[in-house]
């Protein structure tokens, strides 16, 4: 057995049912998150320009926006609902790892939305480690296979 299933098969033993209700909420915030970068693209396309860390023209920059208001959307909804939480969580962490150390620690203003970045960088490692849990569209769709 490898190291990435004994890694889920130690996620799935050892997974209090609590921790479900902290990725749905992980799941929904991230959601919103999407759902107001969708309703106001430019707010994130002059966040992400204002890094000047490479220059991006523009048809790469509107890419880059629609690519982390998809992930929010669609990583937030199966993440909240449990199916795919491994994968969701794994395309969420380059984002909010940018989120993190580029918008948050290395800019000289405090970032108001430092923190909730930090903890939900902190929660999609947890998550990509332990899984979606026993609340969970996977663990019900499992357990329906069965009968």
């Amino acid at each position: 057995m490898n190291t990435v299933h004994k890694i889920e098969r130690w996620g799935d033993t050892h997974h209090p049912k609590v921790l479900d209700l902290v990725r749905v909420a992980l799941g929904i915030f991230l959601l919103l998150k999407g759902l107001a970068f969708m309703d106001n693209t430019a707010y994130l396309q002059n966040l992400i320009e204002k890094q000047n860390i490479v220059y991006l023209s523009s048809g790469v920059l509107m890419g880059l926006v629609y690519y982390v208001t998809f992930a929010h959307l669609v990583g937030g909804a199966l993440i909240a609902l449990g199916t795919l939480t491994r994968f969701a969580c794994i395309i969420q962490i380059p984002i909010v790892f940018a989120a993190v150390f580029l918008t948050g620690v290395f800019e000289a203003s405090i970032n108001a939305m430092l923190w909730p970045s930090i903890i939900a960088l902190v929660l999609l490692c947890l998550f990509t480690i332990i899984g979606s849990g026993p609340w969970s569209l996977d663990k019900y769709l499992a357990s329906w296979g069965d009968m």
